[in-house]
């Protein structure tokens, strides 16, 4: 006997469906998106040179793991992202705090992190490497400067607009900024903090790549670590 009941299994056979259409479409997509690709570059309608194509990315990415380098220049590039992600979320998190914590500080320091935000760290890469070097810090640096104030202003807005009946309870029984803090903002702000944080690993990946060029650097920032 099903223990499930008819509706249920309407239910579920209308969700199968509907993830089945999904991925069929999302396949299709990327499949129609590839041989679109190729085609053009077979037939020089886009230039190869800017653009490639999926079967030359494909003998690249067969060429280089032959010679072996490929794991090299990937493991590079995951200590990079890992690095940058780690140094952008701790400052995000404690910056975002103290502005929290401190309103009139939060008054001063806002434009100039909105400033800041609002720079085209990409067109600052040729100043970051005479500022940093042409090194795996300069790398990091500008993956950093990407990725942290647009982190601040999102953790700190998500922390502001906790309703203000929630701080009153919380007043109303003498709670200290820091349990109300943990207790309450943190809680409150963990899934825009979630989502921020996501966001940062692809924009950290990004930020790699525009200041000294990842191929000409990969094996100097791999033998310093």
């Amino acid at each position: 006997m099903n223990r499930f009941s008819l509706e249920h299994q309407l239910f579920i056979k209308k969700y199968k469906k509907e993830k089945r259409i999904i991925y069929f479409f999302q396949i299709m997509i990327i499949t129609a998106f590839l041989i679109i690709w190729e085609v053009l570059g077979n037939y020089h309608i886009i230039n190869t040179f800017l653009f490639s194509s999926p079967s030359k990315i494909i003998n690249n990415l067969c060429s280089l793991l032959k010679n072996g380098s490929l794991f090299v220049h990937i493991g590079v590039t995951f200590i990079e992202v890992f690095l940058s992600f780690i140094i952008s979320t701790i400052i995000s998190i404690v910056m975002s705090f103290l502005l929290w914590r401190f309103p009139l500080f939060s008054k001063i320091i806002d434009p100039y992190i909105t400033m800041l935000n609002s720079l085209p760290k990409v067109a600052l890469g040729p100043l970051i490497i005479i500022w940093v070097g042409a090194s795996v810090h300069s790398v990091i640096f500008m993956a950093v400067t990407i990725t942290v104030f647009s982190s601040i202003i999102n953790i700190y807005s998500v922390y502001s607009s906790v309703p203000s009946n929630y701080v009153s309870l919380f007043k109303s029984f003498h709670a200290s900024k820091w349990k109300m803090f943990y207790k309450l903002i943190l809680p409150y702000s963990f899934q825009t903090i979630i989502a921020t944080l996501k966001v940062n690993i692809s924009m950290s990946l990004i930020g790699l790549l525009p200041p000294v060029g990842e191929k000409i650097f990969f094996n100097k920032c791999y033998s310093r670590y």
